[in-house]
């Protein structure tokens, strides 16, 4: 196999992963040091282009390469093994400018700024290794021209986390036998590479050039994909499927829209996915299949209920995808909502869409708000009912199975809304445009003998975000 080893010098590491360390709040550090971050160092230790020095007869080959590798298994000591240190701010000189006002109580006129490091991890075992288990081998050139980087690597994440790479290629590198294994049902989540890193940095490089310190890395979203991660000791979870990619609506939309929205979003994803990579797999429009059974990518809009001051209005999109999609087109899909900008057409519709921020602070997109476990849900959009028939428990039962959700323990059904803000549709709002008989639909109240883990959305319209069901906190009596 191919694998990558990585020893801490120091014993520590310091990384930023999402760049909050200069707020002050930050109290654990990255751990594992993620693979995006090694990727980076692999590119900047010779650069690219014209900028190539040692690695000038390759031409990037390597790079491009290692770019393509899905998301690694990384060998590291688990965070509960790793001490995380938050480091006091500090003032250093500032380069450039007299002062104005107060001056550095060492540098005659010349000013301080405040420097917030972030948190030192600590690691019980200072190496981690990268390892990508049935994956190509690279050629003798590309592997000869990755040792002639990685040995031009001097650190990771910041300049006191020095280190040495070591490359190797068809043999196991002895460390540390914890493993953070790439998993859908994984508890952590971890920066990888993806299609299109490589020109990204590059265009990141000029701009830099052009335009100095203002330019940073968050500025360019295109280079974040975050792999869900299963830690050491974490157990096996059925596969359930998973969110792919959060998205955030810049404009909150009412939800009596949401028929628009969704079908806007579906339509959406469908075009930058060809664009970017040519046909859809049949998931996302759900032609091709030759049997009964399969499950499709579900379009979600996120509304806000269940709380004192809920109107329902949409404030975000998810996309789900079912289980035993494989993990190239999950990247691909999530990569694709990922570059939608705008949604605009049906209904009036007309709104910018981005990617989420972590930073934000808005329940209704939070991705915690709809994975929470609970033995109670409540339905936020309606429910279609999949059948012309009187609603029971079996029938409930039945599309619990469809849904891949355990069976209910009990249930009860209104046409009005049980939580507050959710959506309170007319039948022109839920069945679609131009279709005669439309089905059913009803607000539920779920609840199960076990917790279950989020998304829950059921009933024959979950592929267009009817059924979304948000939990309900138990009560004590």
């Amino acid at each position: 196999m191919f694998s990558v080893a990585v020893d801490l010098l120091h014993g520590t590491f310091r990384g930023d992963p999402d760049g909050v360390a200069n707020t002050g709040r930050m109290q654990h550090g990255e751990w594992p040091p993620s693979p995006a971050r090694l990727f980076a160092a692999f590119v900047a230790a010779d650069g690219t282009r014209k900028n190539c020095r040692v690695t000038r007869e390759s031409k990037g080959a390597e790079l491009k390469w290692l770019e393509s590798l899905s998301a690694p298994a990384i060998r590291a000591v688990p965070c509960s093994h790793a001490s995380h240190q938050p480091l006091q701010p500090r003032y250093v000189v500032k380069h450039k400018g007299a002062a104005e006002g107060e001056s550095h109580q060492e540098y005659i006129r010349r000013s301080g700024v405040l420097v917030r490091p972030g948190v030192r991890v600590a690691p019980r075992d200072p190496r981690v290794i990268y390892e990508w288990p049935g994956e190509p081998e690279p050629t003798a050139g590309m592997l000869a021209a990755l040792r002639l980087r990685a040995a031009r690597i001097g650190y990771l994440g910041t300049s006191d986390s020095p280190v040495r790479v070591t490359v190797m290629s068809g043999q196991r590198l002895a460390g540390p036998e914890d493993v953070f294994m790439p998993a859908r049902d994984g508890d952590q989540t971890i920066a990888v590479t993806g299609a299109g890193d490589l020109e990204v940095l590059d265009w990141l490089y000029d701009e830099w050039c052009a335009h100095g310190a203002s330019i940073s890395r968050a500025q360019f979203p295109a280079l974040r994909h975050g792999a869900a991660y299963r830690a050491p000791g974490q157990p096996l979870a059925a596969d359930r499927g998973g969110v792919v990619q959060w998205l955030m609506l810049e404009t909150p939309i009412s939800g009596r829209r949401i028929a628009a929205v969704t079908d806007l979003f579906k339509r959406a994803v469908l075009k930058t996915y060809q664009d970017m990579y040519g046909e859809p797999p049949s998931i996302l429009h759900g032609h091709g299949f030759g049997e009964t059974g399969y499950e499709l990518a579900r379009y979600l809009a996120l509304p806000d209920v269940g709380f004192r001051w809920s109107r329902g209005r949409l404030h975000g999109l998810a996309l789900w995808l079912p289980p035993g999609t494989d993990s190239t087109d999950r990247r691909r899909i999530g990569d694709a909502a990922m570059a939608i900008r705008r949604l605009t057409g049906r209904g009036g519709v007309d709104v910018p869409v981005a990617p989420r921020d972590e930073a934000d602070h808005i329940r209704a997109r939070n991705p915690n708000r709809w994975h929470r476990r609970s033995r109670r849900w409540g339905t936020a959009v309606p429910a279609i009912h999949e059948r012309r028939r009187p609603l029971d428990l079996a029938e409930l039962a039945r599309w619990c199975r469809h849904a891949d959700l355990p069976e209910p323990a009990g249930f009860r059904a209104s046409r009005t809304p049980f939580l507050s803000g959710a959506l309170d549709l007319a039948p022109v709002e839920v069945n679609r445009p131009g279709r005669s008989g439309g089905r059913p639909y009803s607000h539920l109240e779920l609840h199960f003998h076990e917790p279950v883990s989020g998304p829950v959305v059921i009933g024959a319209g979950r592929q267009r975000g009817f059924g979304l069901c948000a939990p309900i906190q138990d009560d004590a009596s």
